[in-house]
């Protein structure tokens, strides 16, 4: 097992590119399951997730092809089960369910994993497939799925669940009639998976918005297409090179996307820089603390907190930051406080008090992104910081010491 190694302190200068989005290419993956036939996905992602489900695919007789693009051959379906023994490490898995059911009218599907991050229940993805004449049953941790003809229907969702819109949207592609996915989930990466169902031949109506209207269609044919670029990934620069007091710029940025962090990072007293794919970091100016309260989108995403409750740790004055998406997602606190944070948790809410500097020390990362926030503190935290268990940054961050190394940051990757 590896562990990163920092030397901080360094102000990071240059230019980083950003990779295509994890959160977007997993649900378009599994989409490609919905048209038989040969893929050619671009700007793909190299990330231990991508791999993971790749497998999941492989077990069903998709093939692919690597290189860019990806070539994914769907032609022949020979399974239609995601074993727990694939599955255990994400919870993405369980987007195969509604393509499966509108391809082969069955599925048997682990329940997720992923993330120790708090309670998040498949159950609204079931109930609106069940609206759909899906049969579910959960049998010894799987789902079960059975259907003859999957049909259209008004689905109304208690949360703007991601996944489940996604997955619900796969099936209705294919079903017979009209459906509306009412309280949808608005996030950029279900967009972009709306986008390419359309580019295969869906007719969907309401991209974006949190109505949608899907009208099924006899079958899709594939259709080539270029995942967006990870919002998350660039936010997460923006921190490194704002705690750094650096000057980055950030290109291949979704920055339409970004509306929500940007304006945060900005009250923070980021200098920043923007067009239609580039953010520009400059130097000077002087962080100050700001309150945040994570919503789905256009809100302030959860995926961003804790890397800015990271910059917030040097900022002057007091955050308070707001949890209200997961319940156990403070878990990188402990370890922020071990570089010599000043924080204070109350319930869902983290009360950060800015000090002059971090100090570095060993850590311990317990999921993705509380990995990243380790790794921007440690950029700016004086003298050395390891950050263990770094397989949770494998899961979201392509080549993540190699870009650092190139803006200059002390880091490399070493055997724990």
């Amino acid at each position: 097992m590896d562990k990163i190694v920092i030397e901080g302190g360094v102000p990071l200068k240059g230019e980083v590119a950003i990779s295509g989005a994890k959160n977007a290419a997993l649900p378009i993956l599994a989409a490609t399951l919905l048209a038989p036939g040969i893929h050619h996905l671009y700007n793909v992602p190299p990330l231990a997730d991508i791999r993971t489900f790749k497998k999941v695919l492989g077990l069903m007789g998709v093939s692919f092809e690597e290189g860019k693009p990806l070539i994914v051959d769907t032609s022949r379906l020979t399974g239609w089960m995601a074993p727990y023994e694939v599955v255990k490490t994400m919870r993405a898995a369980v987007l195969v369910l509604g393509p499966l059911v509108a391809r082969a009218r069955q599925a048997s599907v682990s329940l997720p994993g992923g993330c120790a991050i708090g309670a998040r229940p498949i159950d609204l993805h079931l109930k609106g497939l069940a609206a759909m004449g899906v049969k579910i049953r959960l049998n010894q941790g799987y789902v079960e799925a059975r259907v003859k003809r999957l049909k259209g229907a008004e689905i109304t969702l208690d949360t703007p669940t991601v996944t489940g819109t996604e997955n619900l949207m796969m099936a209705a592609v294919l079903a017979q009639g009209v459906t509306r996915i009412h309280n949808a989930a608005q996030e950029p990466e279900v967009a972009d998976l709306a986008r390419f169902l359309v580019a295969m031949g869906a007719k969907i109506e309401g991209i974006g918005t949190d109505v949608l209207t899907i009208t099924g269609v006899n079958a899709l044919t594939p259709a080539p297409y270029t995942i967006m670029p990870d919002r998350i990934e660039a936010g997460t620069y923006l921190a490194a090179a704002a705690i750094t007091r650096g000057e980055v710029t950030i290109t291949n940025a979704p920055v339409a996307a970004m509306s929500a962090v940007l304006e945060k990072f900005q009250e923070a007293g980021v200098r920043l820089k923007t067009d239609d794919d580039r953010i520009v970091v400059e130097q000077g100016g002087s962080l100050v603390g700001v309150d945040v309260k994570t919503r789905p989108y256009p809100g302030f995403p959860t995926d961003m907190q804790a890397q800015f409750m990271a910059l917030m740790t040097l900022a002057r004055g007091a955050s308070l930051i707001t949890e209200t998406i997961f319940e156990n997602r403070f878990m990188h606190v402990s370890e922020l406080k071990r570089l010599g944070a000043d924080i204070t948790i109350s319930a869902n809410q983290a009360m950060v008090r800015g000090k002059k500097q971090l100090l570095g020390a060993p850590v311990m990362a317990t999921d993705l992104r509380a990995s990243a926030s380790l790794v921007v503190a440690g950029l700016a935290a004086q003298g050395t910081t390891e950050v263990h268990r770094v397989y949770h940054l494998d899961r979201g961050y392509a080549h993540l010491t190699e870009k650092l190394t190139a803006l200059g940051a002390r880091i490399r990757r070493v055997p724990a």
